[in-house]
């Protein structure tokens, strides 16, 4: 985004910024959605239950923004860009999970189970 090093061209940022769009996605949807290799993440899910960690877990769009975090310094790196990339970055997971239909019903099918998730209410 505002990476302004003589080293990048705007298309290396735009890359950078597709690139670790997709790996915001690709990692939440993993975390909250599958249950990975060997039942992993299944296990870890249910390990975390209903406390923070598990309606986290449930929140597609809540745990985006976690996992963007991990992700602007690759993307920005002035100070005052990473606020925006940041949420730019958990937007673009958002929009690829709406757009990819979504598995809001798994979703909505965790926070019945342990008896909450997030407060919002989903169509």
């Amino acid at each position: 985004m505002g990476d302004q090093t003589p080293d990048t061209t705007a298309g290396e940022r735009v890359l950078r910024f597709a690139l670790a769009s997709l790996a915001v996605w690709r990692l939440t949807h993993l975390l909250a959605a599958e249950d990975g290799p060997a039942g992993v993440i299944a296990k870890l899910r249910r390990q975390a239950g209903g406390g923070l960690l598990g309606e986290l877990m449930d929140c597609f769009d809540c745990l985006s923004l976690w996992v963007a975090a991990g992700f602007v310094p690759f993307v920005a790196r002035r100070p005052a860009d990473r606020a925006v990339a940041w949420l730019a970055l958990s937007g673009v997971a958002c929009a690829l999970q709406r757009i990819t239909g979504s598995d809001n019903e798994q979703e909505l099918d965790l926070m019945v189970e342990r008896g909450g998730g997030h407060g919002m209410l989903r169509e």
